[in-house]
């Protein structure tokens, strides 16, 4: 593992640096984002945010320079990202097309694919949601039940079925779908990896309000929505085999959850000295291990980096990085809580460094941690049987024996 910045990393640090500090409508430093009342317009400032920075070639920096990347290695993708998390920018509005779809369709979409969705998905003309868990199948996606039946006159396929906690799909404009596309074929076979468009008849959107107050998620249920032939990416049949590059890339580095992470640590350390929690042997052992929680996912992040800046792609090990951070991040939420202490239970920070009831959304929002990309089960499950080797745990019929 090789934690030394390169000259290349070194200078595209301090030229996005130096961009952020020209075109931040914020301080750099010391401002926040703008705060909004309603999603809708939170998006709507996330779309020509991300304009702004597909602009200045700040986003999806990996990808090759004809749609509008700099064909630089993850190295310098995770500096740029750290760099944004560090002014505070919001996360990318686009960053389920940027992060998810456009690897996949780099890896298994056709150049006309590609030529057609890559380069509104980096200035976020176009929005996408992830079409995969479903009320039956949730993070076992082999048990996913939506089908897409042929229709030859139509020149293409019929979608029906249902998904669930599908994230911003009442503002995407299209979505990587996982449907059922030869009913009997064995579990891992039979499914195709499609297009769908969110705006087509017979697909239908519900929000779904969380515990936050928000309405992130959503219900996706189609109707005989169609899909056409050319959107199918991969071969037909085989979108297990092309969900595994989109997980690999959801599941493997995250740099802004780690610097995220990182600035929530740094806050909680400030909070406990504001709120006397150090004098608490209770609370310092708790905040100790916060500390060296976050600076093992560090580590665990530059591992895997260092993986991938050789040439070799994320594994079924990237699981160990979700699993791991997932859970830090609860622990260290709950101190939070305990740091804050009779203030816990209110909708406000006690000290006015934690925000107005940022720390109480946060840990909200962080308990779904262990479940989003993936439940925590199912990260122990490929790490028993496709990391260590363990015989697989026994599934529908074999479980009740």
């Amino acid at each position: 593992m090789d934690l030394t910045a390169t000259r290349e990393e070194d200078a595209v640090r301090a030229e996005c640096r130096s961009w952020l500090e020209a075109n931040l409508p914020w301080d750099y430093g010391t401002g926040l984002p703008p705060r909004f009342e309603e999603l809708s317009e939170e998006v709507a400032f996330g779309r020509e945010w991300q304009a702004r920075l597909a602009q200045g070639r700040w986003v999806g920096l990996a990808w090759p320079e004809e749609f509008g990347g700099r064909a630089a290695g993850p190295l310098v993708n995770f500096v740029v990202t750290e760099e944004l998390a560090r002014a505070r920018a919001p996360e990318l509005v686009g960053r389920i097309g940027v992060n998810l779809v456009g690897p996949t369709l780099l890896a298994h979409g056709t150049p006309e694919q590609q030529s057609r969705w890559l380069p509104e998905i980096l200035r976020a003309g176009h929005l996408w949601c992830q079409l995969f868990s479903e009320p039956g199948a949730g993070s076992d996606l082999a048990a996913l039940s939506t089908r897409a039946t042929r229709d030859d006159a139509a020149g293409g396929w019929r979608l029906d079925g249902q998904k669930v906690w599908t994230s911003y799909a009442q503002f995407a404009d299209f979505g990587l779908c996982l449907a059922r596309t030869d009913p009997d074929a064995p579990r891992h076979r039979g499914i195709s990896a499609l297009v769908v468009d969110m705006h087509a008849p017979g697909v239908e959107v519900r929000p779904l309000v969380q515990s936050t107050g928000e309405a992130e998620f959503n219900e996706v249920f189609f109707d005989g929505a169609l899909v056409p032939d050319d959107h199918l990416i991969g071969p037909l049949h085989e979108g297990w085999r092309v969900s595994q590059s989109t997980l690999g890339h959801e599941r493997g580095v995250n740099p802004r959850q780690l610097v995220i992470h990182v600035q929530h640590l740094e806050e909680l350390l400030r909070l406990a000295t504001t709120t006397g929690a150090f004098d608490d042997s209770r609370l310092r052992r708790q905040l100790a291990r916060a500390y060296v929680e976050i600076k093992t996912f560090q580590l665990h992040n530059w591992r895997s980096l260092t993986k991938l800046a050789t040439g070799r792609q994320p594994g079924p090990e990237g699981s160990a990085l979700k699993l791991y951070w997932s859970e830090a991040s609860q622990r260290l939420h709950a101190t939070a809580l305990d740091v804050l202490g009779d203030d816990a239970p209110l909708w406000r920070g006690a000290d006015g460094l934690s925000g107005d009831g940022e720390w109480q959304r946060s840990w909200l929002y962080y308990l779904s941690a262990s479940i989003f990309a993936g439940t925590n089960e199912i990260q122990r499950n490929i790490l028993g049987e496709r990391v260590l080797g363990l015989p697989r745990e026994p599934r529908g019929e074999e479980a009740t024996r």
